[in-house]
């Protein structure tokens, strides 16, 4: 029999819900540079019969995806293995699905799903929300009781590992019980915010930390969710380091770094170890343009937080920003270097630093040109009080 109807045959005796686990779990490896022999005829085959199927891979089933509606605003795709702070990946939900299902709650579990269809089939929109907030409740209390303890976590753990090789499913398993407790106030925060911010201009930053503001009275530890619903409006998504930026005395890390939503540095550098991740994924797969676009965007990132912070390496954020364009520099120079010096290569163009343009450099000497004003007016302020 051939490699590819064994495939075929293998994949047909797996459940719906596990061919999608499956290629949850390959796409994640994908991304994060894992090399498994024959995994991209798996790949292909699920990727196949999932359109043919008017399937999409992440969508869970109907009371799985009601359950899970109150993370929707945070969710992203891919396979990032770092914090990811106030965001939750999409590919963890169907192994903590199958946990609470099968560890958590198993009975519990197939009452609401019995309930759940029953509700869906009949349209009962209604009576599926307030059915779906009940579960939600059950399982809030339980993963209190049984994150509570050490013992209770390690073997957490130990069984989410059973469902995903993911290293991130535990994190997004707490983040997920810290959105579900303050569920209504995120809703609320959600429901307030314009539904895009094309610019982040100085009256719109301050709308928008005044909603902050009013939410982290009540929620400080849900925070870094309110940001990333931020983030998610922004047309240039870099700008959300002007909520730290624009709050600190001066653009030492340091002084950043005290201001009450300094998260957003290391939010703005988490999109950019995603960016690193989905640029792998792009050359490897030859499609230059898309990886022309994340390079763009990374450059960016790169040049408004040098302009913006002074990062010396010594110091965390600039320590990991150096690391992180040091090997996207690596990934370029290996797609660059396979093809002869006399012939150009449109990832190796100095046009994808607009900074280093004229108009970027003269940008740069206005913000240098700003910081030794307001510098100075500091000073004179100091100076006469």
């Amino acid at each position: 029999m051939l490699l590819v109807d064994r495939i075929g045959e293998f994949l047909r005796r797996l459940t719906p819900l596990a061919r999608s686990n499956l290629l949850t779990e390959l796409e994640r490896l994908e991304v994060c540079d894992a090399e498994i022999p024959g995994a991209a005829a798996v790949l292909e085959k699920l990727r196949a019969e999932l359109r043919a199927g008017g399937q999409t891979a992440e969508r869970a089933g109907n009371p799985q995806r009601y359950f899970f509606a109150p993370l929707e605003p945070l969710l992203v795709d891919g396979g990032a293995e770092h914090a990811n702070s106030g965001r939750i990946l999409r590919g963890s939900l169907v192994p903590i699905w199958e946990w609470i299902s099968r560890d958590l709650l198993p009975t519990m579990s197939r009452d609401y799903a019995t309930e759940m269809n029953r509700l869906i089939a009949a349209d009962n929109q209604p009576g599926a929300r307030r059915t779906a907030a009940t579960f939600q409740t059950k399982v809030v209390e339980s993963l209190e009781n049984t994150l509570g303890s050490s013992s209770g976590a390690d073997q957490t753990r130990a069984r989410l590992a059973i469902y995903t090789a993911s290293r991130a499913a535990f994190a997004d398993l707490t983040k997920m019980l810290s959105v579900l407790r303050a569920q209504d106030a995120l809703a609320k925060f959600n429901e307030a915010l314009p539904a895009t911010i094309n610019k982040f201009d100085d009256a719109r930053l301050a709308k928008i930390k005044e909603l902050l503001d009013a939410f982290r009275k009540r929620n400080p530890e849900e925070i870094p969710f309110a940001l990333a619903m931020v983030a998610k409006r922004l047309k240039t998504p870099w700008q959300l380091i002007r909520l730290a930026t624009k709050a600190a005395s001066s653009k030492s890390a340091a002084d950043v770094a005290a201001t009450p939503y300094a998260v957003t540095v290391s939010m703005v550098l988490d999109r950019v170890e995603d960016k690193r991740s989905t640029l792998r994924v792009a050359l490897r797969n030859e499609r230059i343009l898309v990886a022309k676009e994340i390079l763009t965007e990374v450059y960016n990132t790169e040049y408004a937080l040098q302009v913006r912070i002074d990062l010396p390496d010594e110091s965390e954020w600039g320590a990991r920003l150096r690391n992180l364009m040091d090997s996207i520099a690596a990934l370029v120079e290996a797609e660059v270097s396979r093809f002869p010096d006399n012939v150009g290569h449109v990832l190796g163009s100095r046009s994808l630093r607009g900074h280093e343009t004229l108009v970027g450099r003269l940008t740069y000497l206005a913000w240098k040109g700003r910081d030794a004003v307001s510098g100075g007016a500091s000073y004179w302020k100091k100076l006469v009080s």
